[in-house]
């Protein structure tokens, strides 16, 4: 079995100079949770060979509803390593480097952008998101980024828009009104995944028992440290994840 029987299917679609461009593309992907993860997943499967997956948490038992690698058995090993292990299955000949870190200010030199293609952003935490928007869109690499997947239920309100066109998302608006404070801006427009749906949490979960508070959103947005635990589930998740990597396939013209 090699690399040409494995995509042939993806092949007749996307047509050989497309894919031979994928294969040689460097794409990093921070944050490797219930949208990256399965982002990472589908640009594999799609015939990506260069794919860097920056993460610096672990398997939990709360991450088997939603995030690709996580599994009874991977439970307490670094995301990045199941993810890779996972990603090599699918195809041996790929190259999959792993950061186990986090993108923040501490860290932002250690990572060249200018080195990739293609840089998605899945971080969760409002401070570094923001810093690796405005460090990416300074870049000429394609950028990407998931607005909030938490507490959404309906796939249909699953959408697309340029970042500042984006409606009905709080992760978006802590963004936006993080960058008009500052003064600091996106050096360049770039294509989000959201949706305007926002539910409530059912019930609290034991972390937060404590702590109430009636903008949750504000919470999990505001501090790298997330200070309130918000319902997800994989469906919407993993579509998340999936939109972006057809983003990043559908942007690739030979």
């Amino acid at each position: 079995m090699n690399a040409n029987e494995r995509l042939s299917r993806a092949g007749l679609l996307l047509g050989e100079k497309k894919m031979r461009l994928m294969s040689e593309m460097r794409v990093i992907v921070f944050g490797v949770g219930g949208v990256g993860s399965w982002c990472a997943e589908s640009l594999v499967r799609s015939g990506f060979f260069r794919l860097t997956i920056v993460d610096n948490d672990r398997v939990s038992v709360s991450n088997i509803n939603r995030q690709l690698m996580a599994t009874t058995l991977t439970v307490g090993e670094l995301k990045t390593e199941a993810l890779r292990r996972h990603l090599l299955s699918i195809n041996p000949e790929a190259t999959i480097e792993t950061r186990n870190d986090i993108y923040c200010s501490q860290t932002a030199d250690s990572f060249n952008l200018d080195d990739y293609d293609i840089i998605i952003d899945c971080i969760d935490s409002l401070t570094d998101k923001a810093l690796l928007i405005e460090n990416a869109t300074r870049t000429k690499a394609h950028f990407y980024s998931s607005m909030g997947a938490a507490l959404k239920l309906d796939p249909t309100r699953i959408k697309v828009a340029e970042f500042w066109k984006v409606q009905g998302c709080p992760l978006a608006r802590a963004l936006r009104t993080k960058f008009k404070k500052s003064k600091k801006f996106p050096s360049k427009k770039f294509l989000c995944v959201y949706s305007d749906e926002l539910l409530e949490n059912k019930e609290c979960s034991k972390e937060e028992m404590s702590e109430k508070n009636d903008d949750s959103q504000l919470i999990s947005y505001g501090s790298t440290r997330k200070a309130r635990i918000n319902g997800s589930i994989h469906h919407i998740t993993a579509i998340f994840g999936l939109t972006l990597a057809g983003l990043v396939i559908e942007d690739i013209q030979p």
